[in-house]
């Protein structure tokens, strides 16, 4: 949900939450890292970066696991580490966006004096967020499992109740650093993470070898 305080229409961190589980239910209804993004939605506009960075983040999640198989081939290694590197790319790229759309929303805001500066921008806690809901769903899983004996199911639960728990401070942290960047208490800045090894002009195994 998108609420107003007065002149803003300001994200929740529940609304982001119920998007990413949206998304997560829709990639394991095939369950195929190969799937395109299934969603068709206004370009430029949050709720399509919501759900596209949630789209990122759990085929990569799978990609990570696919990696992880000890009878993989070598050539399907190197393919999938190369996606994994491309999909790191995209995902730092649309963090930076939907940081972007956030300073847009408060260009205007009156700021107090002296106000505070966050070590994590709006976007950076919603990417933590987004990777948490993954660990939720997948953590879920293994505690409905009827392949594992009571101790692995045991220790599942215990950490399912953990990660409820950080997703609850989470989406606590996120409105109120939300609610301070509306009310000019804190300034919205943003940074860029200035990657160089996906660079060739900056990666020197790369221009090196030019």
């Amino acid at each position: 949900m998108i609420l107003r305080n007065g002149s803003l229409r300001m994200l929740t961190a529940e609304y982001c939450c119920s998007v990413f589980l949206q998304v997560i239910e829709a990639y394991h209804t095939s369950n195929d890292v190969g799937e395109a993004f299934p969603f068709q939605d206004v370009e430029h506009d949050i709720h399509h970066f919501l759900k596209l960075k949630s789209w990122i983040d759990t085929v990569q999640w799978h990609l990570e696991d696919i990696i992880r198989k000890p009878d993989l081939p070598p050539h399907e290694f190197i393919q999938i580490k190369r996606r994994i590197d491309t999909s790191n790319q995209e995902r730092t790229d649309l963090v930076e966006r939907i940081d972007d759309w956030f300073s847009n929303k408060f260009a205007h805001v009156n700021l107090v004096e002296n106000p505070r500066i966050n070590t994590e921008t709006p976007a950076w806690v919603i990417d933590r967020l987004s990777i948490l809901m993954l660990k939720i769903y997948h953590m879920q899983e293994q505690t409905l499992r009827t392949d594992v004996d009571e101790k692995h199911t045991a220790v599942c639960k215990n950490k399912l109740e953990i990660l409820l728990e950080q997703k609850a401070d989470l989406c606590f942290s996120l409105n109120a650093l939300i609610h301070e960047i509306a009310e000019g208490r804190t300034r919205m800045k943003t940074y860029r993470q200035m990657k160089m090894y996906n660079d060739p002009a900056t990666n020197p195994e790369l221009y090196n070898k030019r």
